[in-house]
């Protein structure tokens, strides 16, 4: 017998508009700003709430080879959080299909988690307010706040302090992951910062106007040179976006993904298939979203 799903929730996508590392943290961490954008490419994370086998009351599933299906998914320790925090008895099926490329700075794994936890919320009746939501988040990793929050936002901290950031333009966007997962622990640690000081752009035009007009300037992302040294194709995908007529581009996160800024629909879509005669290349087109909570596509809502 399939099992039957009742809630539907797309997790999105994000990309990092501009990213630089501050500092290093006592703690091992790193201090950060960023300024971070849902785009259009989501994943599908399915939940099925029911009491299940004593030893297995959650569970995951996933299409793809190179997610885990246990307690080290991060949509698992979500929904572990919840029902800790809650009180509840745990019994969920969450089934994950994947769109968003792993290990490519796009947040898949982070949007799963808040997908996980809001779902839960609003299926038992919101027991949890936001902010305890967000505690909760936080403790999963920097980036699943961001995903609960649902907006366009600045990011401070390690990620988890955030501020929305509303005057973001309508952009379209093609997504090359270029097939070369990066591990995010292994860009930080080749990161020298005394290097990186000296070739830092202006942020006061953007973090103090609230406004982000001038792609060519605003553009920026301090990991990206260190990214490239660990998958030079990086390299190779930015530029063939902006030979593509990108007005300009720029490595999401810590990589491997390379997103380029078009203004024009058409053209976007014609860099999109040009693009896409690369066999090696995951090559998206698609578009910035200035909502972009895990949408619910509950059957029962219509949808």
């Amino acid at each position: 017998m399939t099992r039957q799903y009742p809630m539907v929730l797309h997790a999105p996508a994000k990309i990092n508009l501009y990213l630089d590392v501050l500092e290093k943290r006592p703690d091992g961490y790193h201090e950060l700003i960023s300024l971070m954008c849902c785009i259009g490419i989501h994943d599908t994370v399915r939940l099925a709430f029911d009491i299940l086998h004593a030893d297995d009351r959650i569970t995951v599933a996933c299409d793809h080879p190179e997610v885990p299906s246990g307690p080290d998914n991060l949509a698992h320790r979500a929904a572990t959080a919840f029902f800790e925090a809650t009180g509840l008895p745990p019994g969920l099926s969450i089934a994950i299909e994947k769109q968003i490329p792993v290990g490519a700075g796009l947040g898949g794994g982070s949007s799963n988690a808040a997908a996980v936890l809001t779902g839960l919320n609003r299926h038992f009746g919101f027991p949890l307010p936001n902010k305890q939501l967000m505690i909760l988040g936080r403790r999963l990793g920097a980036d699943v706040p961001f995903f609960i929050s649902g907006r366009p936002a600045v990011a401070r901290g390690i990620g988890e302090k955030l501020s929305p950031f509303f005057e973001i333009p309508d952009m379209q966007i093609v997504l090359i992951y270029p097939g070369c997962p990066v591990s995010t622990g292994a860009v930080y640690k080749k990161l020298n910062l005394a290097l990186t000081k000296t070739k830092k752009i202006h942020t006061k035009f953007i973090f103090e106007t609230g406004k982000y007009t001038d792609i060519s300037k605003h553009l920026y992302n301090v990991l990206e040179s260190v990214a490239m040294e660990l998958c030079p194709e990086i390299g190779t995908a930015k530029q063939a976006l902006i030979a593509g007529g990108a007005d300009g581009a720029l490595m999401s996160g810590s990589g491997s993904s390379v997103f380029g800024i078009f203004q024009e629909a058409q053209k976007a879509e014609n860099a999109c298939r040009k693009l896409s005669a690369n066999s090696n290349w995951q090559v998206f087109h698609t578009r910035l979203r200035k909502a972009c909570r895990n949408e619910d596509r509950t059957p029962s809502d219509g949808h």
